[in-house]
């Protein structure tokens, strides 16, 4: 098949989970024998990262009304673009309506990966813009020929099952053949790592500050925060250590007996979630708390995953077992063997398996 794979609104880097996520996917279709293209539709930013390899339409930061005509301008770019590529199918990364992007459908079937809780997620970005995704997100769900969702959770959530499309799901994967298990560390104190990243209300950060207070004896690691909103002083054994570079948070984690998942995704009225942070922690070896379902490891019983739940209240009630759980965990790393489940190979032949599904079907 030749794939046309359409990403909207942000610049992929290579270093970003997104980017990371996005160049597996390619990579894996091209070893299977397909034909792909990146087309990124982005807002013209300084990074210091280069790009997934693709064709890029920027459009640069503006005013309100301004700013929307560059990006209908970049879009309609994009779409004689992928016209002229002429796909058997084209894969969107789902991402807020923007004119006349629908007409993607009119070009090969159309097949839209479904990430999160959309109509939660976007209310952080302010009323006006959260209204103008609800009233728009159907334009493009009603003219595609599929859904791909991240967790059984969306695939079953009245805001797409409504649309009555076809849908499988793909959880996010890792390649496990090139990440590499980190040796355990000798640690006498426990040291568990958090990984997340700013301005994204389902990680729950601000939790952390409690679990460090309740235990001192506990050392709390967070990366890719240099700031907790709402807490001035940290307690002493809570470090953070802003954005670091792969190899920079690699060194870090080195030194780690465990690491937590994202504690908030009650907060945008999700349960259920396949988090890349998560299934790169288990890949280089760390135990991991999980505070939420995992599409891939819910029915997994090992004693190097610890299941909470996905309340408010989840570090106040089990923070004392979180910390039996450090402590059991020191000088431990994961049985491989056991989480082969969330290997990208497998995933992506699932995927491909379900647009030439979709294609047949047209």
């Amino acid at each position: 098949m030749r794939i046309a794979y359409v990403s909207l609104h942000w610049p992929r880097t290579l270093v970003s989970g997104v980017g990371k996520k996005i160049n597996r996917q390619i990579s894996a279709w091209i070893a299977a024998g397909h034909e792909v293209q990146l087309f990124m539709h982005s807002v013209r930013r300084e990074i210091d990262a280069p790009l997934v390899s693709g064709e890029y339409f920027f459009y640069p930061e503006a005013g309100r009304l301004k700013g929307e005509w560059e990006r209908i301008s970049a879009a309609r770019q994009l779409l004689d673009a992928v016209k002229l590529y002429a796909p058997d199918v084209v894969y969107l990364r789902y991402g807020m309506y923007v004119y006349p992007i629908h007409r993607l459908a009119l070009i090969a079937p159309l097949i839209e990966e479904i990430t999160t809780n959309d109509l939660i997620q976007h209310e952080g970005l302010g009323m006006i813009q959260s209204l103008y995704n609800r009233l728009t997100r159907g334009i493009i769900l009603r003219s595609t020929s599929g859904l791909v969702c991240l967790s059984n959770e969306l695939a079953q959530s009245p805001f797409n099952t409504g649309f009555q499309k076809p849908t499988r799901v793909v959880g996010d994967g890792i390649d496990l053949n090139n990440i590499q298990p980190l040796p355990a560390p000798n640690n006498i104190q426990p040291q568990l790592a958090f990984i997340g990243s700013p301005g994204s209300l389902w990680q729950g950060v601000d939790k952390l500050p409690f679990l460090a207070q309740a235990f001192p004896d506990m050392g709390i690691h967070v990366i890719g925060y240099d700031r907790i909103d709402g807490v001035n002083l940290l307690p002493e054994n809570m470090k953070l250590y802003g954005y670091l570079k792969t190899e920079e948070y690699k060194r870090v984690l080195a030194g780690m007996d465990c690491a937590i998942g994202s504690l908030g995704l009650h907060r945008i009225k999700l349960n259920e979630s396949s988090p890349l942070k998560t299934r790169e922690c288990l890949a280089l070896g760390l135990p991991m708390v999980l505070p939420y379902k995992d599409t891939d490891l819910d029915d997994l019983e090992c004693d190097f995953l610890l299941k909470i739940p996905n309340k408010e209240d989840n570090i106040q009630i089990h923070a004392q077992t979180i910390r039996e759980f450090a402590y059991q965990m020191r000088g431990r790393r994961v049985d491989r063997d056991q989480i082969l489940r969330i290997d990208q190979a497998g995933k992506e032949l699932d995927r491909i398996q379900f647009f030439s599904e979709i294609v047949n079907a047209e």
